[in-house]
């Protein structure tokens, strides 16, 4: 069961998770597929079971910036489901996704009669909330190509993981396609990582960590 494996309700009984799950709906996307868009009034608390998909914010003038990628199991859409605002982002598929969504309704029940699940909530919000300020920093104090490092050393190095093109990783920064392109192959140089295939190895640890720093 979905739910049984996720941290808002792992410790729950198998009572609650099943009335949870009366509340609990299906939803299928095809890549290329929008979720939602900003603005739009939310339904529930999202938790990806199958795909990936990306959280993203449009500049005014259509620059995309990509605020994180969703995998199997991530839960997404928290701020909206709890205050009961629209949805502050966007989100789109980035291949086939199956999506269950928990009604908010029930969400707010269970924050009222279910204390370790509220906690869980505020647990949970802290953490995007100190996130939110390392990327709010990095990009304050932080030139791009210490930030892709920074980036690069966050995804994962096996072959068979999600790939990311220079595209997605510009919007990830906040910056270009051609700026990603040129910090790479001034990392690539250096001897830090070298690029196979279009996936990235980091292949000396110690000269890629200074460009970390």
């Amino acid at each position: 069961m979905i739910l049984r494996g996720n941290e808002y309700f792992d410790d729950l009984s198998d009572t609650m998770l099943k009335d949870i799950a009366e509340h609990t709906h299906l939803r299928e996307y095809q890549r290329g597929d929008v979720l939602f868009w900003e603005g739009d009034p939310n339904d529930g608390l999202y938790i990806v079971e199958q795909g990936i998909a990306k959280i993203f914010k449009l500049s005014p003038q259509g620059r995309q910036y990509i605020v994180r990628i969703l995998q199997e199991g991530d839960t997404f859409a928290e701020v909206p489901a709890f205050d009961e605002g629209t949805n502050p982002v966007n989100v789109e598929a980035l291949e086939t996704c199956r999506v269950w969504v928990i009604d908010s309704q029930k969400l707010h029940e269970l924050v009222v009669s279910h204390p370790v699940f509220a906690q869980k909530v505020l647990a949970n919000f802290g953490r995007m909330l100190r996130g939110m300020v390392k990327m709010v920093s990095e990009m304050a104090f932080y030139q791009v190509t210490h930030r892709l490092a920074r980036l690069i050393a966050e995804l994962p190095q096996e072959r068979s993981a999600p790939h990311w093109t220079q595209e997605q990783l510009a919007a990830r920064l906040g910056t270009v396609r051609e700026v990603v392109a040129r910090s790479l192959k001034e990392m690539e140089r250096s001897g830090a990582i070298k690029m196979e295939d279009r996936r990235i190895q980091v292949v000396n640890r110690e000269i890629f960590n200074q460009w970390m720093q």
